[in-house]
């Protein structure tokens, strides 16, 4: 399975956030699944850190080596599926990663209820 994990999916990772429920966590380890970090995600992140509205405590190199994380790009297939998709979710980053699943055929870690509401397979437990 390959799993993209939305972007507050990787700052509970961070910051060992019991939200982010022991089963969750165990697909994320077991090491059968690609798990994947969009870099829509890193960015979203960055400009919050920025803004002072959340903190870090490890930076994000560390966090993708610690948890086999793979970073996503963006590319032209992930805007033009972004350009179709309907207009349920108004977080631009959350609508980048339900368009890049949904381009990438993945797996969207969340626990965003809204995003259920796009044809993209949804892990939460």
């Amino acid at each position: 399975m390959k799993l993209l994990l939305d972007s507050h999916v990787l700052l509970w990772l961070a910051t060992d956030d019991p939200k982010l429920g022991p089963a969750v966590r165990t697909v994320i380890a077991d090491g059968s699944s690609t798990v994947l970090a969009s870099i829509a995600s890193l960015w979203e992140l960055t400009i919050k850190v920025g803004l002072g509205k959340l903190t870090l405590p490890t930076g994000f190199h560390r966090l993708l080596v610690e948890n086999g994380l793979t970073i996503l790009a963006i590319d032209v297939r992930h805007i033009e599926r972004l350009d179709r998709l309907p207009r349920h979710h108004g977080d631009p980053f959350d609508r980048m990663l339900i368009a890049q699943a949904q381009a990438d055929g993945l797996t969207l870690v969340s626990a965003d209820r809204t995003i259920r509401l796009y044809d993209v397979p949804v892990l939460w437990s």
